[in-house]
């Protein structure tokens, strides 16, 4: 297991749609490893293979948070089968770090996927989980939840955003220098 560098907006690999997983072998189960641990360690409570680079269909997803036990989702060619309801809730993407917004999504969906072995399951979620899986899925199929906001949040959490990385980029030259004079 490792550690994956997150890769981050305006990367074009996440935007683009996913393949889906046919070969149900070692380098998926090392991929599925090494995506929990790049979770947990960033910490999060879902990652898709975009945001490590990988263009596969496959997500995992914890939503214990705390000292709950860890309870690993791991999903392969998910697909969301039923939607019911409304909620608002604010999400957040380690690919876009810092940035929040209330987004609008299902309340409860039901999702078909399959394990890193090949075996199919089904998922009926609600609430926090729900909104984990759309947001997950969503990243397979290229889309971020900047995309599902409106054009005022939308500039809005853009603005912030880019901040944000001006912010990491001004730190990481000082670290360099500070590491330079040592």
């Amino acid at each position: 297991m490792a550690i994956r560098d997150i890769v981050f907006f305006p990367n074009q690999v996440l935007t683009t749609p996913t393949k889906k997983v046919e070969s149900f072998d070692d380098e998926l189960k090392t991929l599925v490893a090494d995506m929990a641990e790049t979770m947990y360690d960033a910490p999060g409570i879902g990652l898709a293979a975009p945001q490590v680079g990988v263009l596969q269909r496959v997500a995992v997803i914890d939503i214990a948070r705390g000292e709950e036990e860890r309870d690993l989702l791991v999903l392969v060619n998910p697909e969301i089968v039923h939607r019911e309801g409304k909620i608002l809730w604010e999400e957040g993407c380690l690919s876009i770090p810092q940035v929040y917004e209330k987004i609008e999504r299902s309340k409860q969906v039901t999702v078909r996927a399959q394990d890193e072995n090949g075996e199919t399951f089904e998922i009926e979620a609600d609430e926090l989980l729900a909104v984990a899986l759309q947001h997950e899925i969503d990243h397979l199929d290229g889309v971020l939840f900047f995309d599902r906001m409106s054009q005022l949040k939308r500039t809005r959490a853009l603005k912030k955003y880019k901040k944000v990385m001006e912010n990491r980029a001004l730190e990481a030259e000082e670290a360099q220098a500070e590491g330079d004079a040592s």
